[in-house]
């Protein structure tokens, strides 16, 4: 673990009132940053000696070791120490999504909710043209079982599109899905579903990490 933080150096660091120094986590390759996380000596002593990332949960006041229920490790390059020795850069090699959101960082935002939302907001507006004009009027004029009714006429097609064509052929499938996930979106709509609710839903089923 040539590059780490010397174990000895730990006590010459300005820790807070709570013990505790913040750490910025950076991709040692891509240079994003990753997340913000906080330590104390434990910690940085755990992550000195295993070359993992450990960090003070000051929410559940516990140590806890980044991607241990998810798999998504941070593998520690080096730990920098700023001029006023009371932040810590920690570089490091991530084993997949640093955030509990699954995005590859906690800065970047969630794309689910973004494109459900996203698509939420053209149907909306869609749904005030006529039912002449527009397909998204006609269809929720219609009511909702014909909009169900599409939903699984779309699932269907999209599963044959899968099982039927080559790799050379994927744009079919693409437009399937696409043609699924609309009329899915319009379901949700006709059923007064808020979009973020379905993101909230997934995030909630990620296997989430204390922060």
């Amino acid at each position: 673990m040539s590059g780490l933080l010397e174990i000895s150096n730990l006590d010459s660091l300005t820790y807070d009132h709570r013990g505790l120094v913040p750490v910025v986590v950076q991709d040692a390759v891509g240079g994003a940053v990753l997340m913000l996380a906080y330590a104390n000596q434990e910690s940085l002593s755990l992550t000195l000696g295993t070359g993992y990332a450990h960090f003070w949960s000051r929410s559940r006041q516990e140590l806890w070791k980044k991607g241990e229920t998810s798999g998504n490790l941070l593998e520690v390059v080096e730990i920098l120490v700023d001029c006023d020795r009371d932040a810590l850069l920690m570089r490091a090699h991530p084993a997949g999504p640093t955030c509990h959101q699954n995005t590859r960082s906690c800065f970047e935002p969630n794309p689910v909710g973004l494109e459900l939302g996203w698509l939420r907001r053209v149907l909306e507006e869609r749904s005030k043209a006529s039912p002449e004009d527009s397909y998204t009027a006609r269809l929720l004029a219609r009511g909702l079982p014909r909009i169900a009714q599409k939903v699984g006429e779309e699932a269907v097609e999209s599963v044959i599109a899968a099982l039927t064509q080559e790799g050379e052929e994927r744009g079919e499938l693409v437009g399937e899905v696409s043609d699924l996930l609309y009329h899915l979106n319009l379901l949700l709509l006709a059923k007064g579903v808020e979009p973020q609710e379905v993101a909230e839903e997934l995030r909630r089923r990620h296997r989430k990490e204390p922060s």
